[in-house]
């Protein structure tokens, strides 16, 4: 994950703060959710996708 002297987080947690860090200082409780959510839904396609784990356009369609 992390690196030394690199921006990129160490911990699911320190990526977590640093999320809601660059939010708004007058963000919401709901906009911090939906934020985690995201980013959530994103990391888990990604993995999928790296996995595998994807159907072609003729599976869906």
């Amino acid at each position: 994950m992390g690196r030394i002297g690199s921006a990129v987080p160490d911990t699911l947690k320190e990526e977590i703060k640093q999320i809601i860090d660059n939010l708004p200082d007058d963000c919401s409780l709901e906009d911090i959710q939906y934020t985690l959510y995201v980013r959530s839904k994103t990391q888990k396609g990604l993995e999928d996708i790296k996995d595998g784990n994807t159907f072609t356009r003729t599976q869906v369609g």
